[in-house]
């Protein structure tokens, strides 16, 4: 089932009505042995033709490249980073480890997945040059409870007894959507810490930082206030210039109706083109560039409640997931007794309840994103007030692990709620709110 995650800027961005008061993928734990002692061959002896044995021995003096590179981030070793680098790449690779410095690694490694054709680049450098599509493998200090993965494409060529980096982005279209667009990636990067929040910004940018990682506080504390399952408070957000960073694609309709203001991005472990068949292990919050200066609590609850439920997101339905955090962020902005989404509740029950006939289904976010977020939100507020917050995470985490057909979705709705899907879809039609 697919997850937006996201939060959409319309009806339900100006929920915060003012009061009568007046304001306002499969583990890899072990790539093999990294190749010990005397390992260079002489590769491409006869013009034009690589023998296996020479692929395979250039592809472990790579890997052994890239554990020293990865080696020289961990350690803060510019020189030992950029040693292996063609001048011509030197300013970007340097931008680069400056970037990765910034993030805080406990865990990092690179390694090769396979070879790739680039004739270009082979009739430009020579017959001892080739492309690796490599792996990326870290994990972020204080955020990420195991590491995740993402790929590369890098080009090397043989010069003397050393194999030097001479592109970095020839096979970019054949990496996943994330490859090379992680926040690293692009133009120098601020980064601010708040307790557990991790806040990355474009370095003009620093005191925007500082702003979002004050808000992200409060979020975090919302959010813990609200679910029931706890959760740690560890989470990054990037709200950067740069409109591909982890390739969002920010509207998907016409007009401000339909512009994601922040998205919840899910990250894995394992091959990124592997369909996905387990629980993710974290995620990032990704704010549009177009909304990053008006980035605030009440943007952030709904995605933060994404983060500290992004385990449990595997197999639960979308009205559930959205409806959570929608639940969450109102439940906070009535904290303050000078705020209250009653006008908001009033909409829904006009303009929304009617309309339903069923719980929701992605094919109604993909038609209608207002209204099934409106509506998600109004049935996990039934569910709250019927069968209390406990229960409902309760229900939530069920989902998660058992939802796998539609009877066992109707087995565990009638254990959690004492309703067939239809009764439910009928007794939240019902409910006044």
């Amino acid at each position: 089932m697919s997850k937006r995650r996201g939060r959409i800027i319309a009806g339900v961005a100006a929920v915060a009505v003012a009061s009568t008061a007046g304001a306002v993928v499969a583990t890899r734990g072990d790539h093999g042995s990294r190749p010990t002692g005397s390992t260079a061959v002489a590769v491409g002896a006869t013009p034009g033709v690589v023998s296996d044995a020479e692929k395979a021995a250039r592809k472990a003096q790579i890997n052994v490249l890239l554990a020293q590179r990865a080696s020289a981030v961990l350690k803060g070793d510019q020189a030992g980073f950029l040693k292996a680098v063609d001048p011509q790449l030197v300013t970007g690779q340097t931008r680069l480890f400056k970037n990765l410095r910034m993030f805080g690694f406990s865990k990092l490694n690179y390694f090769v997945e396979s070879e790739r054709k680039t004739p270009a680049l082979v009739e430009k450098y020579g017959a001892q040059t080739f492309t690796v599509r490599l792996m990326m493998r870290y994990q972020l200090t204080g955020l990420d409870r195991s590491p995740v993965q993402t790929d590369l494409g890098y080009s090397f060529t043989r010069r003397g007894n050393q194999w030097v980096l001479i592109s970095d982005s020839e096979i970019d279209s054949e990496l996943s959507r994330d490859g090379h667009q992680q926040p690293w990636d692009f133009g120098e990067v601020a980064v601010t810490r708040r307790e557990k929040v991790v806040v990355i910004v474009d370095k003009a940018e620093a005191a925007l930082g500082a702003k979002i990682a004050k808000s992200s506080s409060a979020a975090v504390a919302a959010v813990r206030r609200h679910w029931p399952l706890g959760w740690d408070g560890a989470v990054m957000v990037v709200a950067m210039r740069e409109p591909q960073v982890m390739s969002n694609l920010w509207t998907t309709g016409t007009g401000d109706g339909w512009t994601i203001a922040a998205m919840a991005v899910t990250l894995y472990d394992g091959e990124p083109f592997r369909l996905k068949t387990g629980a993710p292990v974290g995620s990032r919050i990704v704010v549009n560039p177009k909304y990053r200066q008006s980035t605030d609590k009440d943007l952030l609850v709904h995605e933060m409640t994404h983060v500290a439920t992004d385990s449990l997101n595997w197999r639960t339905p979308e009205w559930l997931v959205e409806g959570v955090a929608e639940y969450v962020r109102c439940a906070a902005i009535e904290d303050d007794p000078h705020w209250t989404v009653d006008p908001y509740r009033r909409q829904v029950r006009k303009k929304y309840l009617p309309t339903m006939k069923a719980l929701l289904t992605s094919a109604d976010f993909d038609g209608d994103g207002e209204r099934a977020y409106a509506l998600a939100w109004w049935s996990t507020a039934y569910l709250a007030e019927k069968i209390g917050p406990q229960k409902l995470a309760a229900l939530y985490a069920d989902l998660s692990t058992h939802n796998t057909t539609p009877a066992a979705y109707a087995t565990i709705l009638q254990k959690h709620t004492g309703k067939t899907p239809a009764a439910l879809a009928a007794a939240i039609k019902n409910w006044r709110g």
